[in-house]
Order: C-alpha cells, then structure tokens, then sequence
C-alpha cells in the first residue's frame, strides 16, 4: 500500500512537470508538487528565538517549490535505503533539485548506483541470496569472548564487480548496516542506527538502479543529476576497463540519453577524473565537482592549492560541511578560512552533508559538526548551519539525507 501510494503521488507529481511545463530549472516546477512531510516544521520549531526562528515560521504556509540548492545525498538515506528508486522519489517529492546516483561497476562492466563498488554486504540481501557465494570474502561470524566481549568482529565483503548486471538486479537494497556481533549472515544485514528506520527495506521495495535506469528516472522527475565515479575496489584496468574509459562511459551514458551537459554535475574525489572530464569532455567537466575527503580541519588544501585548482579548470569545490564553518569569539557559527580562501580563488562551493548525524542535541555531533560542536545544542540548530552556509559562506548547494529540511530553507529565502 505504501509503495501504491508513493507511485500515485509521483503520478500527481509528473502530471504537474507536464501542466508546468518541466522542473528542471531549479526555479521551475508547481509548489503542489512538493511535499515537505513535518520534520522541517520540527526543526523550526525547535529553534532557540531568534530572528531566523521568527523568519523561517513565517514561511510555514509554503509555498515550497523543487531547488537545486536543496541535492539529495543518495536519494532520501534518513529513511530509505541509498541509491533505490524508492529513495530517489522521496527526494524529489521533498524538492530535491538535484538527485546523485554514485557510479561503480558490475563484473561485465555495466554502471550501476552504489556508495562503494564493495558495499553490497551492508546496502544490499545479498548475503541472504545464492550471490554469497560469489562474494570477495564471505560471511564470517563475530568471535565474542567469555565475558561477551567482542574479540573479532563479523565481516564480509561484496563487490559491484564480483557479480554480472542481471545478477545486480536480482537483489534489494537495504539501509546501510551491518551488526558487527553477527553470528550469522541474518543477523549481519541488522544493526540499522536508531535514528534510522527499516520501514522501507522490505521485500516489496528497495529498487536497485543502474546509472543508465537513474538517468530515466531522473529525467522523467526532472531533477538534475550528479553522478559521482567511486574509487574501484579492484586494481585497473579491470578486464580491460581502464580508470579514463571509467571516466568515459559515465559521461556517455548521459551523451546517449540526451542530457544536456547543463544538467550534470559529475563529481569525483580524484582529481585525475575531474581534469580528465574537463579535457575531455568540457561541456560536462565545466561544472565537474572535485570531494574532498579531508577529516580534519589539517587535512584541508591551503589557500594556493584551491587557487591551483581553479587554476587547473576546477569550478566547483565540494568539502565536509565542517570544513566551511568555525567558531568566533562568541560562539556563533561564521564561515572558516576554508570557505574564504575558495571564495577568494573564485570556486563555487557544494558541501557535504545535513540529516547524517543522527541526534544532535546529546552533544555527539561526530563528523560533520566537529569545528562547531559546541554552538550544536539542539536539533533546530541544523537550521542555523544551513543559514550560514547559505548566507555567509554562499554555497551553491547542500548534499542531505533528507531533502526536505533544505528545501524548507531554500523556499523561504529564495535559494
């Protein structure tokens, strides 16, 4: 029934792209076709008082319209397993403007939506399918000692590239977790987060994707694409299949389905693929965005390197949302030297990612929030992190797990 009603509402959806005449501008499409759902009234409303409180609540009667500001990270992975269509739909039901699809490959060499070319153990049933048997390193039980301490943990690993396309489709997606106390591979594929749900892995749902069937998809959504090139778990070439025909193929399965270069942000965290793309193919590496897997503020480039970048053709600069935002004085958020210095070298910045962390008024922020965990008390504060991103950093958009908190934002202020 839920599946049903989801479809309908993508129906109404559709029906308002074709009355509207389409949404892939991230200004376009019917405000009947978003539904935000009441987490981002939650998060207003959890607030301290405030200007941006009082603001943000005057919006409360919509309406909310689709914007690229607003890009959904894997589809809708706070609820619904990464990288399905189902998670996909909900994203662009919540405004997503922009929806990414992480590219790896299959043995025959096929593109398909996964985080990672080995995550199949933890994002997928495979380890309760035929397919274990064709995994990189089978299920392995956890080793739990006399005091049920855990002395090893289970493990597993399954590769995009171990199994063909048609065997890929075979299975489901799932939240990503695993319970490292697994005794056996049913109670491996549990261990979901607590602030997630497993409402939406069941056997009637979790549609895997290809890259090309996300194409379609997002086509007929008309929401933007950003596809990201994982790292292969595999040395290349792979059965011929070198890292630039990688590169290649991505970009040609969008050249084949008639996407404008426009409406593709192809993204990497190897710059070898970025530059290769904006040689290669300029029309689509013009708006090529380079990750940065930096983990502490240590980690991020100095002021010379992001002008390096630019000065190689990079446009757009992706880092951790933590890398754009510090403490001042009195505590309140404002933009890092990170953010200043890419500004200053003319990059355009995407950032990574909202609805990731879970609770965030236990004062365990984690990854994301780590330069600014001491201003994070509440879960409205995630309202204020977007209004700085917004308006002091001026980033051109925000990865989220779930779209519609940004998108509140956006559609109140305009982005």
């Amino acid at each position: 029934m839920r599946h049903h009603a989801l479809g309908l509402a993508f129906a109404l959806v559709a029906a308002a792209v074709v009355t509207s005449g389409g949404m892939a501008s991230g200004q376009g499409g019917a405000a009947a076709s978003v539904q935000l759902g009441p987490r981002p009234f939650f998060l207003v409303n959890d607030m301290a008082d405030s200007d941006l409180k009082r603001r943000l609540q005057q919006c409360a009667v919509g309406p909310f319209r689709r914007s690229e500001f607003s890009i959904g990270h894997r589809g809708a992975p706070l609820q619904f397993p990464e990288h399905t269509r189902e998670s996909y739909e909900a994203g662009a039901l919540m405004g997503a403007g922009i929806l990414e699809c992480d590219v790896a490959f299959t043995r025959d060499l096929e593109l398909v939506c996964r985080h990672a070319q080995n995550d199949l153990h933890t994002t997928t049933n495979i380890l309760l399918t035929p397919l274990a048997k064709a995994c990189t390193r089978p299920f392995t039980p956890a080793v739990i000692g006399p005091g049920d301490e855990l002395v090893t943990p289970a493990s597993a690993e399954c590769r995009t590239s171990d199994i063909t396309l048609a065997e890929f489709r075979t299975l489901k997606g799932k939240m990503d977790a695993f319970n490292p106390r697994a005794r056996t591979p049913e109670q491996f594929v549990g261990g979901t987060a607590p602030f997630r749900t497993d409402l939406y892995s069941g056997p009637t749902s979790g549609t895997l994707m290809t890259h090309r069937d996300s194409i379609a998809l997002f086509k007929r959504l008309g929401v933007k694409m950003t596809p990201e090139l994982k790292f292969p778990s595999v040395p290349m070439p792979f059965n011929g299949f070198t890292q630039a025909a990688y590169a290649q193929k991505l970009i040609d399965e969008y050249k084949a389905a008639g996407v404008p270069p426009a409406d593709v942000f192809p993204q990497s965290f190897n710059k070898d693929d970025v530059l290769y793309w904006i040689e290669n193919e300029p029309a689509f590496g013009a708006q090529a965005v380079f990750l940065d897997d930096a983990a502490t503020v240590a980690d991020l480039p100095s002021a010379a390197e992001l002008a390096a970048y630019r000065k190689q053709g990079i446009r757009i600069w992706a880092p951790p949302t933590f890398a754009l935002l510090d403490l001042d004085a009195q505590q309140r958020i404002v933009p890092s030297q990170a953010a200043r210095d890419a500004k200053a070298a003319g990059l355009d910045i995407i950032t990574w990612t909202l609805e990731r962390s879970g609770i965030l008024a236990n004062g365990k922020n984690g990854f994301y929030f780590q330069t600014i965990d001491p201003a994070i008390t509440r879960e409205g504060d995630v309202m204020r992190v977007i209004d700085v991103l917004a308006r002091d950093v001026g980033v051109r958009g925000i990865f989220t797990d779930w779209p519609a908190t940004v998108t509140y934002y956006a559609s109140c202020m305009g982005k």
